[in-house]
């Protein structure tokens, strides 16, 4: 079964400058590529930002083609386990987020990190 990895938008694929939408961060789409590609992993974009805001991240991704699965919803088969209900909390395995405990680390270090927790 492919591991669930929930990941930010502002701050964690592209700077912060929300409303606006940064630039992506150095590697940030090498390696979300990569993770979705080798089959192991559903990618879920995970993000606070709602209506037009959301829209517009979401065609930023589309357009600068970054992976993904689902964009802040929860995938079918979590939804369908709990019932139908899609909860305002997103189901994954791990979240990469920049307001974490530590500072966020480089996409290169993000990708080892997966990679050893989920051998």
């Amino acid at each position: 079964m492919k591991k669930i990895l929930a990941i930010d938008f502002d701050g964690t694929i592209v700077e912060d400058r929300y409303p606006e939408i940064g630039s992506l961060r150095p590697f940030a789409k090498e390696v979300i590529n990569r993770l979705w590609a080798s089959g192991r992993y559903k990618i879920i974009i995970w993000t606070c930002r709602t209506g037009e805001h959301a829209l517009n991240a979401r065609r930023f991704l589309l357009l600068s083609l970054v992976a993904f699965d689902e964009f802040n919803e929860s995938c079918p088969q979590n939804v369908a386990e709990y019932g139908g209900v899609d909860t305002r909390k997103i189901y994954a395995d791990m979240y990469i987020d920049d307001k974490g405990l530590y500072e966020l680390p480089s996409w290169h270090e993000i990708e080892q990190l997966i990679e050893q927790r989920f051998k």
